[in-house]
């Protein structure tokens, strides 16, 4: 399953503070497109029986059954992007755009 990095589960539980977020889990998502490259998605909501469920660095994780797969070991982290500021990543090895950020991108 998808793990949370601690920079992320941060940003992620100061959201889940918002009384609109509250009781529920961060769903992630991913699809592949045509191009075989993968799309992802996340948002807060409640799990269904179908999904898989994990908690990673205290944050309770949701997965669809159509996104398990794609994405089983990536990372969710949360970055200072060079000329960007901060936002989340996913870092996928299942995805074939796949790569590292260079030191110089990321950054606390």
């Amino acid at each position: 399953m998808i793990n949370i990095s601690e920079r992320a589960a941060r940003q992620i539980r100061e959201s889940l503070k918002q009384p609109d977020n509250e009781g529920m889990s961060l769903r992630v998502a991913a699809r592949r497109l045509a191009d075989g490259s993968l799309d992802y998605a996340m948002g807060f909501d409640h799990a269904d029986h179908n999904d898989s469920h994990a908690r990673s660095n205290g944050i309770d994780v949701i997965v669809g059954p159509t996104s398990t797969e794609l994405l089983r070991n990536a990372e969710l982290d949360y970055v200072r992007m060079e000329d960007d500021g901060y936002r989340f990543i996913f870092i996928n090895p299942n995805d074939p755009a796949h790569r590292k950020p260079a030191q110089d991108e990321v950054e606390d």
